[in-house]
């Protein structure tokens, strides 16, 4: 089912008589009643409009015996939220009937009517969670505890036959006690104007509520499970950001004469600005500067003292209030709030960069659709399409690819200057991995007489700790992002060389790049379709490559016309530490 238009079938149907009144109660029922009944709140609404109007033509004990029959699924607690309120019938039959999680009890409970939580107490497959929340708004079960029952209160009775009984002898039962399997007497209810059987039961009901009493006072005397708590949530810890904040109203004098009701016992007839004494040269507060103006007071800082919960560094944001007759200033009203806490440069990169990733992975659902139809269109997979119809797919399919290695690229960039995502460890010789890619290249810009030039070191190899493929991807994306960016005629000349502990790769600018005050942010786009300098152009190409540098232990940086990577240089005691990578390192770079 692509589209699940069940909620709109039914409510496009009106309930013309009473036969399809019931019928369309009981389908709303079962849609409402299940968690997934469409994401139109508009539509949503219609359907809870719908059901209260139904109910009004329903009689209550009809509702009742729809709600309590089994053929429906009910696990949706605005469902239970809405029928709880109806009258009690329906309210025990729902709730009777409903089947949440445990999260879901435990955010219904506090929501429902005083009445209907005490149906709740008639059910036996509660979570533990829903029981304490009960528990803790006092909730327990209506019926009082039988008293005990000693031995020698026990007789046995016969039950006479109707035929045998006199009239003046009320029959009697036989029953079995709650506290065990013992049968005890219970007179049968005689007339009222018995006086020695009302006087038994007076007694028994007297020593019931007595035996309750006192075991309440004994359970209560080792814990507080009688005693219900408010809030539902435990007592939060007094700390200094215990209270985030709190509004306030303050006078013409800037004394607070209203303020939350948690926090009014503690700031009320404080003063937003104080008394200047005379000789106090310091510089008036932001506050005082506002106050004395009578304008708006903006993230303004306080600092309050007095109770815990209250002392320490506040943010003031607060508007003066005017008499509207007169004019006249009253006082300002506004919020004192807690600073945010302070958060480092490596924090806000690594908060961005989740950010960005959360983006992606909602950007690319779509990018990810429209790429599978376009395959299934121009793969013919369902059925014969016009070859006009293929082309056009397979364009689709190739911007879609397109667009998702541009958000492959974004969310490489966002783990790396994150510091999630790190290079994998190894070792390669650069120089002919440099050399295979101007090669490469040079055929590519063989058309516009451009090229690109390398001088090779006249020593050994230069091993640099980058793992083989590493090392390739990120001098592609150097060299090809600067050769896209070459004019006709341009000679770009590329030299390796080693600069104490690192291995140098200088490259010259093109011309377009060199225009460029930073060429971290150019948009130079390739001149050439052979080459491309990524989806977001030349200044995010050499951005990534910075960011691969750094996370490999070098750098990246721009100097005058030229372009400079420093990784790091990997001497033959450092790349060849044992035997056995000797022979393989050896190998690979005669392999090379």
């Amino acid at each position: 089912m692509f589209f699940d238009d069940r909620l709109a079938t039914v409510l496009r149907h009106r309930a013309a008589g009473e036969n399809a009144a019931r019928t369309q109660y009981r389908q709303l029922l079962d849609l409402l009643g299940n968690r997934k009944y469409g994401r139109d709140e508009s539509l949503v609404a219609a359907a809870w409009l719908r059901l209260g109007a139904l109910g009004e033509m329903i009689p209550a004990p009809e509702r009742a015996r729809m709600v309590a029959e089994p053929g429906w699924r009910f696990r949706s607690p605005e469902l239970a939220a809405h029928l709880a309120e109806d009258e009690p019938a329906v309210a025990a039959a729902a709730l009777a009937r409903a089947k949440l999680t445990e999260d879901d009890w435990e955010a219904l409970i506090p929501r429902l009517p005083v009445r209907a939580r005490g149906f709740l107490r008639l059910r036996r497959d509660l979570p533990a969670g829903a029981l304490a929340i009960l528990d803790r708004l006092g909730v327990r079960d209506r019926a009082l505890p039988l008293p005990p029952l000693e031995l020698d209160q026990i007789v046995e009775v016969d039950l006479p036959d109707s035929d045998e009984t006199e009239a003046g002898d009320p029959p009697k039962t036989s029953t079995t006690d709650a506290r065990g399997s013992l049968p005890r007497e219970v007179p049968a209810p005689a007339s009222i104007s018995d006086p020695k059987d009302q006087k038994n039961e007076i007694s028994a009901l007297v020593e019931r509520i007595a035996q309750f009493r006192r075991e309440r006072e004994a359970a209560s005397a080792h814990s507080d499970e009688y005693a219900p708590l408010l809030p539902l949530e435990d007592a939060p810890t007094r700390t200094e950001t215990a209270i985030p904040g709190f509004a306030f109203a303050a006078d013409a004098a800037g004394r607070i004469e209203w303020a939350d009701s948690r926090v009014a016992p503690m700031v009320v007839g404080k003063r937003l600005v104080a008394p200047r004494r005379l000789g106090d040269e310091s510089a008036p507060t932001a506050i005082a500067r506002a106050f004395a103006r009578q304008q708006v007071i903006e993230h303004a800082t306080m600092m309050l003292e007095g109770a815990p919960d209250i002392c320490g560094e506040w943010i003031v944001d607060a508007h003066p209030r005017f008499s509207r007759s007169s004019g006249r200033f009253h006082g300002y009203v506004g919020r004192f709030r807690r600073p945010a806490p302070v958060i480092g440069p490596e924090q806000r990169r690594a908060n961005e960069a989740d950010r960005i990733r959360q983006l992606l992975h909602e950007l690319r659902t779509p990018v990810n659709a429209m790429q599978g139809f376009a395959e299934v269109i121009q793969q013919q997979l369902f059925g014969p399409a016009p070859n006009e119809y293929r082309a056009l797919a397979a364009n689709i399919a190739g911007d879609a690819a397109r667009i998702l290695a541009g958000f492959d690229e974004l969310e490489r960039l966002a783990k790396l200057e994150g510091g999630s995502l790190q290079p994998e460890p190894g070792e390669c010789d650069l120089v002919p991995i440099v050399r295979t890619m101007v090669e490469q290249l040079a055929q590519v810009l063989a058309p516009r007489m451009a090229t690109l030039e390398l001088e090779a070191p006249s020593h050994g190899p230069v091993l640099v700790s980058l793992e083989q493929g590493e090392a390739e991807a990120l001098a592609w994306r150097l060299l090809a992002t600067l050769a896209g960016a070459c004019s006709a005629g341009e000679v770009l000349t590329i030299s390796i060389a080693l600069d104490g502990d690192q291995a140098v790769l200088d490259c010259g600018l093109p011309g377009q790049l060199i225009a460029e005050d930073d060429i971290f942010s150019a948009r130079t786009r390739p001149a050439t379709g052979g080459l491309s300098a990524g989806l977001f152009g030349a200044g995010f190409s050499l951005r990534l490559a910075r960011a691969e540098a750094q996370a490999a232990g070098g750098k990246l940086v721009h100097e005058e016309d030229r372009v400079r990577l420093s990784l790091p240089h990997l001497t033959a005691s450092d790349g060849l530490p044992s035997d056995e990578p000797v022979t393989r390192s050896r190998k690979g770079l005669a392999q090379s």
